[in-house]
């Protein structure tokens, strides 16, 4: 087998045991994103937004997310990873609160969280993610490496993709997410 194959291989088996949950509880991962697409579109239809969160390659999955979001799907989606609000934030109240603040600043209730770590032990995230609940705002989760993360079960709907490399979570992740989004606007298997 050669190594790209393998590769790929890999990365459908990540994509595919995906797992979902919701208050504590195993669900199907199609049930999941069922209510993930619920959730987004009762936010929109209600006025209110849905905010992104992610570092690094989760920071280019939130903002690529988002603009497809909006303009795709008509759904008001931003990513908070504009870096001056970021270093802003970061040199008033520390990088573990860049996010916190931002949704303290723009979240209200009925609002939708999308909070995105391959490793579910970010501290800006996690903390991001209080600040939510703080609002009463709904939180999906995306994680993956180890399956007892902390943003696992932080989440009203948590996503977790059981790899350990990032490449594979993150390419998991941007799938899902895109999954919801073409969902939403119709798409359906060929016939």
């Amino acid at each position: 087998m050669s190594h790209l194959k393998a590769y790929l291989d890999t990365l459908a088996r990540a994509t595919a045991q995906t797992q979902a949950t919701a208050d504590g509880q195993s669900l199907p991962v199609e049930a999941a994103v069922d209510q993930a697409i619920e959730k987004a579109k009762a936010a929109h239809d209600a006025g209110n937004k849905i905010m992104i969160i992610g570092n690094g390659g989760s920071a280019g999955i939130a903002s690529h997310t988002a603009i497809d979001f909006s303009k795709n799907a008509s759904l008001r989606t931003l990513a908070f990873n504009d870096s001056s609000a970021l270093t802003c934030l970061g040199n008033d109240f520390g990088y573990e609160h860049v996010f916190a603040k931002q949704i303290e600043f723009h979240g209200r209730p009925g609002d939708v969280l999308i909070a995105i770590s391959s490793s579910g032990q970010s501290p800006n995230i996690l903390n991001a993610v209080v600040a939510a609940r703080a609002a009463k705002i709904s939180v999906l989760t995306f994680s993956g490496f180890k399956p007892d993360n902390p943003l696992r079960s932080s989440g009203d709907l948590n996503f977790y993709v059981p790899a350990a490399e990032y490449g594979f979570v993150e390419i998991a992740h941007q799938t899902l997410l895109h999954a919801m989004l073409d969902l939403k606007i119709g798409w359906r298997p060929a016939v």
